[in-house]
């Protein structure tokens, strides 16, 4: 396989489970600073094709290669710690610790909830807390305990964890469900401010969101890609509708 500068290059990726192929000869690319999401009908293989990224589940068959680096095989830690964050659909946050505690807890150096609570808050730490905690939009709520954030924060404080960890790939599970409708546009704002600099790849039901946020649109169906393109040109696939948006 040859050298490529897409952050992330998955050829002929396959994955069988008792005979039948949940992902099917697949193959994908996503460039730094590339917004893609991925949609199609429930058990087109969405789902698992982020388990085989992220190593939860191993590729029967194919490669998948992240920044020049072959990932299939490697333990999932090892994965996170070479640069690629995943976030499931049910948030993980640690709901008695405070937002500053959550995303210190989360920092490279300071794993673990034990580590953490003895772990001292540098002001490199502090800076990165900052930092972050800006940019998902929780600066004034470094202080309050996670518990009462709404659902929208929870999703956020959340990403926040992840970015703690300077990814430089973020997989994204259906991350407006459940939110308001301002939360929705502020989670929008959010994915496009995260996806400079770095790849993001989101699966999402919701149309109206998926137009907003992609830059290019993935549609899978029945663990193949059926069409790829803008939100556009993927709409006005006769084989998308007829398998997807005409249902």
């Amino acid at each position: 396989m040859s050298n490529t500068d897409f952050m992330l290059a998955v050829e002929d990726l396959t994955v069988s489970f008792d005979g039948f192929r949940a992902i099917d000869n697949l193959t994908l690319y996503v460039d730094r600073d590339e917004l893609r999401v991925i949609i199609g009908p429930n058990g087109a293989g969405k789902t698992t094709l982020l388990d085989l990224i992220c190593g939860k589940t191993r590729a029967t068959g194919g490669s998948i290669k992240f920044a020049n680096r072959e990932m299939t095989g490697l333990a999932e830690y090892r994965i996170v710690r070479a640069g690629v964050g995943r976030k499931f659909q049910t948030p993980s946050i640690y709901e008695n610790l405070s937002v500053f505690q959550n995303l210190a807890v989360s920092f490279p150096r300071g794993r673990g909830v034990f580590g953490a609570l003895m772990f001292r808050t540098t002001p490199e730490v502090r800076q990165r807390v900052a930092d972050v905690a800006a940019e998902i939009g929780l600066g004034d709520a470094l202080g309050r305990e996670a518990a009462q954030l709404s659902h929208g924060q929870k999703q956020w404080l959340e990403i926040g964890m992840l970015l703690m960890q300077e990814p430089q790939l973020l997989m994204l599970d259906e991350p407006i469900a459940g939110m308001s409708v301002r939360e929705r546009e502020q989670t929008a704002e959010l994915l496009k401010r995260i996806s400079r600099g770095r790849a993001v790849i989101v699966i999402e039901h919701d149309m109206d969101f998926v137009k907003r946020i992609a830059d290019k649109v993935t549609v899978m169906h029945q663990g193949k890609i059926l069409a790829e393109g803008s939100m556009e040109q993927v709409q006005n696939d006769p084989r998308v509708i007829d398998v997807y948006l005409g249902h």
